[in-house]
């Protein structure tokens, strides 16, 4: 697995996508992501910086931000099939957040898996769809 990018919880992207700006680092692409109630901005260059942001109060980034504040979120790393790195992990004894993938940005599919289980560290699997 290579790091896909990191993902930083926000509470304004527009704000947080002007504050990387101010430091060089572009915005690549933006989204909004229904399938996780989020809106999210790449910035920089692979692996690039994940800016996220709830678009509802329900929204795991929106409570990730009411319990602990603004800050890293995840780690992402891509995967060649996430149907069985799904597999391997469960095998390996990770908890698994999602049993099967859901769409993520870009069009990929992604899953998380438990925090608990990696250092406290939430860890999200990319497939990309080009």
């Amino acid at each position: 697995m290579k790091l896909h990018h990191i993902g930083v919880a926000v509470t304004n992207l527009d704000e947080a996508i002007a504050r990387h700006a101010k430091v060089g680092l572009k915005l690549v692409h933006r989204e909004t992501v229904p399938s996780q109630q989020v809106e999210v901005a790449f910035v920089g260059e692979r692996p690039w910086i994940e800016l996220v942001a709830g678009t509802h109060p329900e929204s795991g980034v929106s409570q990730f931000i009411a319990k602990r504040g603004p800050g890293q979120h995840h780690l992402a790393f891509a995967v060649p099939s996430i149907i069985e790195e799904l597999a391997r992990q469960e095998h390996a004894g990770a908890r698994l957040i999602d049993k099967e993938a859901r769409p993520g940005a870009w069009g990929h599919m992604v899953a998380f898996l438990h925090p608990k289980d990696q250092g406290g560290v939430l860890i999200e699997l990319v497939e990309e769809r080009h």
